[in-house]
This record gives structure tokens, C-alpha cells and sequence, in this order.
């Protein structure tokens, strides 16, 4: 059975909403355009912790650029709730290792479900080695139209067992969220990159997505 996960997310928020304190969120970032929805929309809910961790992103030049885009978004942009960043270090040989001998496989195969559950594996992982400073850990790729929600939900609740955190449902593209980071990526002047980050996707050109 197909699963809504905008309304599997809303059911949590709905939860949080008569809490008197918000609960503290890990979100995976991979850019700033697709953070910035993300970004005002869990601000009302949540205290976010903004965790970049994108070995994907193979160039060093463009990690840098798309890292500190994310750090002045974070500036700028008002939120109800504190917003803090994690940049973890440029590691492009750990993607290597996970996608060696799949390097011709086109653009929303396996190899990007790897890659999908390398940085959400990371995200989780560092929930459970800081015990106590997050309730729940998510990912801003569900806004993305290029990217499988489904998959990304089914990585982060396997994760979340695994680990024995709790993972927090998304798709952040509904609601015309992939829309509103388009706006806002033009309001913040950001950098709009046209392919998702390893050298293998240059191929495919996501209209600055």
C-alpha cells in the first residue's frame, strides 16, 4: 500500500504542537535551495540541528560553495526556533567505495539508493553517538521531485530501527514545497546547482534544481 508520508509527517507535528518545549531535530542537508523550505517549514516545530554530510559531492570546489551557501541561508533567513550546522569534511572516497562497478548505471538506480543511504546511515549514526541531543533525525532530499520519497522513508525507518533512534517521515515536495524552495532560492539570490553532486550525474541535468 502506497503510504502518504506528508500526512505521516503531519500526524508528528500535530503531536508536537502541544508540547511546551520543541523536541530537537538532525535534518541532512545536501544544498541550500533544498533546505530552505525545509528550513521554514520545521522551524515552527522544531530546534534544528542542520547536519551536511554530502560525499556525493565529489568536487571539493563545489562541496565548499554549496556548504557555505547552506551556512548563509542559515543567516539570513528568520525562524521561529534555533537553526545550528554541522559541515562535516569533504570524504568523496567513501562514495567511491559504495558505488565502484556501478558508475554507468543511470540517475534513480541503485546507485543512488546507496548514496541515499550512505548519508542517511551517517545522520542516524551521529543521533546515537550524541544520545540525548536529538529527538528525531530527517532529510531534505524528500523535496526534491528527482529523488524516490518512498525510498528515503523506507531507509530512514529501517535506520531508525537499527540504530534505535527516531526517524522522521517526509515528503517535503508536497504541499508545493519544491515550488517554495524555487521562491525562496530566488528571494535568498541562492546558488541553484544543475546536477545532484557525484561526477556520475553531470550527465543528467536537473534544470537547477
Amino acid at each position: 500500500m502506497k503510504i502518504n508520508y506528508q500526512a505521516e509527517l503531519e500526524k508528528v507535528l500535530c503531536q508536537i504542537s502541544a508540547e511546551n518545549t520543541p523536541p530537537k531535530l538532525l535534518l541532512h542537508a545536501c544544498c541550500a535551495p533544498c533546505s530552505s523550505y525545509v528550513l521554514e517549514y520545521l522551524t515552527e516545530y522544531f530546534d534544528i540541528t542542520v547536519y551536511f554530510y554530502n560525499p556525493n559531492i565529489t568536487d571539493a570546489a563545489e562541496y565548499k560553495k554549496r556548504a557555505e551557501e547552506l551556512s548563509r541561508l542559515i543567516s539570513l533567513m528568520p525562524h521561529k526556533n534555533s537553526i545550528g550546522l554541522i559541515i562535516c569534511d569533504h570524504s568523496p572516497e567513501c562514495f567511491y567505495d559504495i558505488t565502484r562497478g556501478l558508475e554507468k548505471l543511470p540517475e534513480g538506480s541503485v546507485r543512488c539508493f546507496g548514496c541515499y543511504k550512505q548519508r542517511l546511515d551517517a545522520t542516524a549514526r551521529y543521533m546515537k553517538d550524541h544520545v540525548g541531543d536529538y529527538d528525531y533525525f530527517a532529510t531534505t532530499l524528500t523535496v526534491s521531485p528527482h529523488k524516490n520519497a518512498a525510498k528515503l522513508n523506507e531507509l530512514g525507518a529501517e535506520l531508525a530501527d537499527e540504530y534505535g533512534v527516531k526517524y522522521l517521515p517526509s515528503d517535503f515536495k508536497k504541499r508545493e514545497g519544491y515550488k517554495r524552495s524555487i521562491e525562496l532560492s530566488r528571494e535568498y539570490s541562492l546558488y541553484r546547482q544543475d546536477f545532484c553532486g557525484c561526477e556520475f550525474s553531470r550527465d543528467y541535468k536537473y534544470g537547477n534544481s
